[in-house]
């Protein structure tokens, strides 16, 4: 693995969300700080995060299955295993991933645990997907942007406010990739949970953490363009491909993977 150096400090004054999410995951990378915000939150915040993680899995799996072995992952989080490159190179052992995220703990965990395969190769660099120009211009050095490639935005989308433009920073990376490459998305919703809105919103923005759930019709346009794959946009427990169906639940998660055409 290669890593740019970073001289970031780690601000445990601050909840940041890769740390709650791993709080969720049941890991145990994160402060006080973190844990006082996932502790607040409503149980089936935890099951939730779990079957988005579960998503992720069946998702990155399908997809080196089917001939992708590179993959750029933003909003990395904490790398609870197995994470996204041990699912790929477990099938595809030349596969090379590139993560990238915005916190200094990240990027300290991804230097000790984001190990590749021998045959191929992980890189990590401590990136916003705001300034999506720079993650591009890293990945470009690491993965052949003349193939295909599977871009993964996995939980992430929902901590972007409108004012900041959250469909043209995904369209910004998106147009970057190749024909015949993906995008494995997934976003936070309460459509299926409505009596969760005040309780989640109002956790989040305590601990400082900018939250913007989306319903179905507004998590769409990140598909725009796109050819989605079956079973189209739909909740965490509904996606899966030449898998066991997992048990189906109510989810707090739109999940989707689309093909670039």
């Amino acid at each position: 693995m290669t890593s740019p150096s970073s001289g970031s400090r780690i601000d445990t004054s601050r909840a940041h969300p890769a740390r709650v999410y791993d709080w969720l995951l049941g890991g145990k990378d994160n402060y006080p700080v973190d844990q006082e915000v996932a502790e607040k939150l409503p149980k089936e915040a935890r099951l939730n995060a779990m079957r988005n993680r579960a998503f992720m899995h069946r998702a990155a799996a399908w997809l080196a299955g089917n001939g992708i072995d590179q993959f750029l992952d933003i909003g990395t989080g904490i790398p609870t295993e197995p994470n996204l490159h041990q699912i790929v190179q477990g099938i595809v052992p030349s596969a090379r991933i590139a993560y990238a995220d915005n916190d200094p703990i990240v990027l300290r965990h991804a230097e000790a645990l984001l190990v590749s395969s021998r045959e191929g190769a992980t890189d990590y660099i401590e990136a916003d997907v705001r300034r999506p120009d720079a993650i591009l211009e890293h990945a470009r050095t690491f993965l052949d942007f003349s193939r295909p490639v599977a871009l993964s935005m996995i939980a992430l989308m929902h901590f972007i406010t409108d004012e900041e433009d959250p469909y043209g920073l995904t369209r910004t990376l998106v147009d970057a990739l190749p024909s015949g490459s993906y995008l494995m998305f997934s976003h936070g919703t309460t459509d299926e949970h409505p009596h969760l809105v005040k309780s989640v919103t109002t956790t989040y923005r305590k601990g400082e953490i900018p939250l913007r759930m989306r319903t179905r019709a507004e998590v769409e346009p990140f598909f725009e363009g796109l050819d989605l794959l079956d079973p189209g946009l739909v909740t965490a427990t509904k996606w899966y491909k030449d898998s066991p169906a997992p048990t189906e639940e109510l989810s707090g998660f739109y999940v989707g993977v689309a093909r670039v055409p």
